[in-house]
């Protein structure tokens, strides 16, 4: 089956860090470039953090520069999503995304993460 399972989320407080996960199922991980998403209540999705299939680029949002880092172990089919100096606007449900070339993108079911002190 084919599927993007996140992990990691939880409630923390403003300074503090989590680290997302998202494994991937029934798919050519290692060919996929990964993305992670957020949309905060009553606000659009948006792109926080984009990695290339091989790991060898990676973009971020402006807003989480500095502060978040996107990774992924293609041996492991998992990427990952470092967040530090956590702030209450980061307060949303991140969401990972693979796009293959040719195919539909795939999205996670989201995982929600709350900075609030």
């Amino acid at each position: 089956q084919v599927q993007l399972v996140a992990s990691g989320g939880g409630s923390v407080q403003p300074g503090g860090s989590l680290r997302l996960s998202c494994a991937a199922h029934g798919f050519t991980f290692s060919t996929s470039v990964m993305s992670w998403y957020r949309q905060a209540p009553g606000k659009e999705r948006e792109l926080v953090a984009v990695i290339t299939s091989a790991g060898g680029s990676t973009n971020y949002a402006d807003s989480v520069k500095g502060r978040f880092t996107i990774s992924r172990d293609n041996a492991k089919n998992t990427v990952y999503l470092q967040m530090n100096s956590l702030k209450p606007e980061d307060t949303a449900v991140y969401y990972c995304n693979a796009v293959r070339a040719g195919r539909s993108p795939i999205w996670g079911q989201g995982t929600q993460v709350t900075v609030s002190s």
